[in-house]
C-alpha cells in the first residue's frame, strides 16, 4: 500500500507541467489567426460586410475570441489597420538609405512607396473602406501617428542632406513632399481598373507601370532641385523606353492622355 502512494506521488511529481509560456504562443497564434483573417475579410467585404461570424469562421476560431482579444468589432478593425501601417513602417526602415546621398535616397523611397501600394492591393483597399467611414475608427488609434511620423521623418533626413549640399531647395516641407509622394502611388493603384478603362490604357502593364514610376520619379526630383541645378539642365531628359511604351498606345488613347 505505501508503495502504490509512492509511486503516485512520484508519478505526479514526474509528470511534465504546462508552462506558462506554452499557454501564452497559443494565445498569441490564436490572436494572430484572427488578425490575419480579419484582414482578408475586411479587404474583401469592407468594415459594415465584414462580420464577426465571417471573421471568425475564416480563422477556425469563435465569436467570444475576437471580444476576447480585441474587445469589439470595431477594436479588432483599428488593429488590423494597425498592423497595415506597422507592416509598410517596418518594410521602408528595412531599406538601406544613405542620407549623404540624397537624389538615390529619395528616388529609393519613391519606388518603395510606389512598390509597396501595387504588391499590397489589400492596404489600399482597406484605407478606401477607412476613407468612406471618414476615418473615424483610426482617428481612435494611439499608434497610428507613430508610423506616420516614421515615414516623414525619413523624408525630413534626406531633404536636409540635399539642402545642405546645395541640391535641394531650403524651402521644403517634408509632410508636402511624403503627400505627394503617397498621392501619386496610392492614386494610380487605387483607381487602376477605372483609369484603364476611361484612359483605354492598360495601366498595370509592365511597360505602363515602369513609366509611370520613372515619371514620378522624374517630377518629385524636379520639384525638391535647388534653383541652381534646375538652371543647369532646363533641358527634360529624353527617355527612350518611355517614347515606345507611349508609341505602342493607340491614337486615341494618346490623346487622352496628352
Amino acid at each position: 500500500m505505501a508503495d502504490s502512494r509512492t509511486a503516485s506521488k512520484t508519478s505526479k511529481a514526474t509528470k511534465p507541467q504546462r508552462r506558462t509560456g506554452v499557454r501564452e504562443a497559443a494565445a498569441q497564434a490564436t490572436r494572430d489567426s484572427i488578425l490575419k483573417s480579419a484582414t482578408k475579410v475586411f479587404a474583401k467585404y469592407g468594415y459594415d460586410g465584414g462580420s464577426v461570424e465571417k471573421i471568425s469562421k475564416a480563422a477556425k476560431s469563435y465569436d467570444r475570441m475576437i471580444y476576447y482579444y480585441f474587445g469589439s468589432k470595431e477594436g479588432l478593425f483599428i488593429a488590423v489597420l494597425e498592423g497595415i501601417y506597422q507592416r509598410m513602417d517596418d518594410a521602408e526602415a528595412a531599406i538601406a538609405l544613405d542620407a549623404s546621398r540624397p537624389v538615390e535616397a529619395l528616388t529609393e523611397v519613391i519606388r518603395f512607396v510606389l512598390g509597396y501600394y501595387r504588391k499590397n492591393p489589400e492596404f489600399v483597399t482597406l484605407l478606401n473602406t477607412e476613407n468612406l467611414h471618414k476615418g473615424r475608427h483610426i482617428s481612435k488609434s494611439l499608434r497610428a501617428r507613430e508610423y506616420s511620423s516614421r515615414a516623414v521623418a525619413i523624408i525630413a533626413e534626406i531633404l536636409a542632406s540635399g539642402s545642405a549640399q546645395g541640391l535641394f531647395r531650403k524651402d521644403l516641407v517634408a509632410r508636402d513632399i511624403y503627400l505627394l509622394i503617397a498621392s501619386t502611388g496610392y492614386f494610380y493603384t487605387s483607381n487602376r481598373h477605372t483609369l484603364t478603362a476611361f484612359l483605354g490604357e492598360p495601366l498595370e502593364s509592365p511597360e505602363a507601370i515602369t513609366h509611370w514610376e520613372d515619371f514620378v520619379i522624374e517630377t518629385l526630383l524636379r520639384t525638391v532641385r535647388a534653383d541652381d541645378a534646375q538652371e543647369q539642365d532646363n533641358t527634360p531628359p529624353h527617355d527612350e523606353d518611355t517614347t515606345k511604351w507611349q508609341k505602342s498606345q493607340p491614337a486615341q488613347s494618346r490623346a487622352r492622355s496628352s
